[in-house]
């Protein structure tokens, strides 16, 4: 696996404990995770919508974990439960942007209003974590900058094509700050999850566009292609996010499951394959050099 410094391998060997901060901890991957890195020894500032969502890890973890009430669409809010679960632990290893939810619908079917919603989960909220985040990271003297994506961040489907459009732009934001950031030792990794069984199908993890009836028989077929696909276990992600988040080097990107890698190489071949078949187009439109 080739890293941010170009280089392969795992690293060293982890620290006695990390302290991370991760949102969206009530449901799927965030509560996966940060009841796994719990139960490993680590302290994790746990963030959510509803308090009460999170309650029990507190009742289990005690003082190694703080929980914390976090809406990410309020920058101010997000600002606070930041600083305070870096005052409170005395550093962040870790900075996990978790939160996130699906839009379902057609390009013609969603409202400009539905994405923009979507957009202040998946990205504004994720933007306001970094930035509130990235001062208390360089004065530490390093982190790690972590975000969860999708294998369609590469690839897209139809129905939800807002939603991997989000995820496109997660990539682009998240590639662009680990060049920015590298040079105050804070690390950046993209995760990259395939299909598995956790809450995100939940009608708590979806909103749903007004449809059209001549979409319906679409969607359907969608559906039903949606429901028969394979789906890994999310408890079996964590050893992977500790390899990552242990690592001296850690990758930019990394897969969760094994069939992110032969869709998203299928894809990019086919777009070099256009890239090619049209270069000599290409070429013609760059005019007369000036």
């Amino acid at each position: 696996m080739e890293n941010q410094h170009g280089i392969s391998g795992t690293g060293a060997a982890a620290p006695a404990h990390k302290v991370w901060f991760i949102t969206g901890t009530s449901r799927g991957f965030g509560r996966v995770w940060a009841d796994a890195a719990l139960k490993r020894g680590d302290k994790v500032a746990a963030t959510a919508r509803r308090l009460e969502s999170i309650a029990n890890l507190k009742e289990k973890y005690g003082d190694n974990v703080l929980t914390l009430e976090l809406d990410v669409t309020r920058p101010e809010q997000v600002k606070a439960a930041v600083a305070q679960a870096h005052a409170h632990f005395g550093r962040l290893d870790i900075v996990l942007n978790n939160a996130g939810y699906s839009l379902v619908g057609t390009i013609e079917e969603a409202s400009a209003d539905d994405v923009k919603a979507m957009y202040a989960t998946n990205i504004f909220g994720a933007m306001a974590v970094i930035q509130a985040a990235l001062p208390l990271l360089r004065k530490q003297g390093g982190g790690h900058i972590l975000g969860t994506s999708s294998n369609l961040g590469h690839v897209t489907l139809p129905v939800i094509g807002y939603y991997c459009s989000s995820k496109w732009a997660f990539e682009a934001i998240h590639e662009s700050l680990a060049l920015e950031v590298k040079q105050f030792g804070i690390n950046v990794t993209i995760i990259e999850p395939g299909a598995y069984a956790t809450e995100f199908g939940s009608q708590e993890s979806l909103k749903f566009a007004p449809g059209m009836d001549i979409y319906e028989n679409f969607k359907t077929q969608f559906f039903g292609n949606l429901r028969s696909m394979e789906r890994g276990d999310p408890n079996a992600t964590a050893e992977a996010i500790f390899k990552v988040v242990d690592a001296e080097n850690p990758p930019l990107r990394i897969n969760l499951g094994s069939n992110n890698l032969p869709w998203v190489r299928t894809a990019y071949a086919e777009r070099m394959a256009s890239w090619e078949e049209w270069d000599a187009v290409s070429a013609a439109a760059q005019g007369t050099p000036k």
